[in-house]
């Protein structure tokens, strides 16, 4: 039955799966480029305004750990309508916030309920027969790369836009942002109601058991440890550059928040490898892919160290950054994929709380990475960054090369929906 409804599944459906993450990723990055217009109209410090970029992070954190474990044990259409009526309502009071307190509380619940996305993503393996999951999961994947890439951009440009226009006037600036990302998300609502499949749960637990089996999870399944490990030091290494990128733009070359800005759209080219990566999961097995993605991210650093030690002039410099940006998330892009892909092979049943730890791992790694640049950067500059990197990305190389999958070789092999496949 299940395989039937599978193979009559339009691929549109994945796209529109990959479309919704871009826009529910988004909600929590708007900020990042208007918080020192947004603090000029709250009357409050950039310091200050640090805050409601971490409470929108915090708030993503817990939501992964809360909401996204309830994909296993609730039907998930219904689940996602609800999160994303409630990520709507959240931006619209962010949009009306009239002070700081007011809103540090709703960019949290922002990115509370824009967790969504991990509801959404461990859909696409259902959607398809398994020997299609890779390619499934990397289109979904590609869309909420790009909404994590480019919802900076979107953000500056919308805000100039109506700034200049006064199309949203009264409600302008910033604001219209946030009114413009609530009516995206609010148009979701309908559409996913009558157009996705109703995903019954397929398992009966209590909110209580299904937490406590996060930990048994990570108990038992020695390959979930090792792509979470994987993908805690290579996420911890591509944190490394975005953290540092703005320092070195200004330091070395005099340029501004807004040349950083536009990298991101720069790197949007690498996110579109996400597809790829899942294609060539499918023929040549997850090991494969994620060995590869280790050698693409190691190459990435090596361009962008290397390239700022030699003497070149100031557009070749940027040259040179571009291709080590599109590089760097090619092999941040393909980890990822190759990663939730074997993750998502280890049971059916399980796939939200899977992801969920998965994800609890990655961010842990990414907090790490960025601090640590932080320090280096302070310490030893771009040398000490690029070597700091490297070395995580060394330290992923070698749990790559001894870990659970070195011992346990997975098979390509296609095998009945809904069995257990081997690491």
């Amino acid at each position: 039955m299940e395989k039937v409804f599978q193979s009559r599944r339009p691929s549109w459906v994945l796209a529109f799966l990959g479309l919704a993450c871009a826009v529910g990723v988004g909600s929590i990055y708007y900020n990042q480029p208007l918080l020192l217009v947004m603090g000029h109209d709250l009357g409050a410090g950039a310091r200050a305004m640090g805050f409601v970029a971490v409470a929108t992070q915090v708030g993503y954190a817990l939501g992964i750990l809360f909401f996204v474990p309830l994909g296993d044990v609730a039907e998930r259409r219904s689940l996602m309508v609800r999160m994303y009526t409630g990520v709507s309502v959240a931006l619209l009071a962010v949009a009306f916030a009239q002070g700081l307190t007011w809103m540090i509380v709703a960019s949290t619940l922002v990115g509370l309920l824009a967790a969504v996305t991990h509801v959404a993503l461990p859909m696409a393996p259902d959607l398809v027969p398994v020997e299609k999951r890779g390619r499934a999961i990397g289109t979904v994947m590609t869309g909420l790369l790009l909404g994590i890439l480019l919802a900076r951009s979107f953000a500056g440009w919308v805000a100039k836009f109506a700034h200049f226009t006064g199309v949203l006037a009264p409600i302008n600036g910033w604001r219209s942002v946030y009114v413009v990302a609530a009516a995206m998300n609010l148009a979701f609502v309908p559409i996913m109601f009558r157009f996705m499949p109703r995903m019954e749960p397929r398992q009966s637990l209590s909110y209580k058991a299904t937490m406590r089996s996060l930990w048994t999870l990570f108990r038992t399944e020695p390959l979930l440890r090792e792509a979470g490990v994987l993908g805690a030091l290579c996420f911890g290494s591509f944190s490394c550059f975005w953290t540092t990128l703005a320092f070195l733009l200004h330091s070395h070359y005099g340029m501004g928040p807004d040349v950083a800005g536009t990298f991101g759209v720069v790197g949007a080219a690498g996110a579109l490898t996400a597809s790829l990566a899942g294609r060539m999961a499918d023929r040549r097995g997850t090991r494969f892919v994620v060995g590869i993605a280790g050698g693409v991210l190691t190459l990435s650093y090596l361009v962008l160290w290397v390239g700022e030690r030699m003497q070149m002039s100031v557009p070749l410099h940027m040259a040179v950054l571009v291709v080590g940006v599109v590089t760097l998330d090619v092999g941040a892009q393909m980890m990822q994929v190759g990663n939730q892909t074997r993750i998502f092979g280890l049971g059916a049943e399980a796939r939200s709380r899977l992801n969920t730890i998965y994800m609890t791992m990655y961010f842990v790694g990414g907090a790490l990475g960025s601090a640590l640049a932080g320090l280096a950067w302070a310490r030893w500059g771009w040398d000490g960054v690029c070597v700091l990197a490297l070395g995580l990305i060394g330290l992923a190389g070698l749990r790559h090369a001894t870990g659970y999958s070195r011992k346990h070789a997975e098979t390509i092999i296609p095998v009945p929906a809904g069995e257990r496949e081997p690491a």
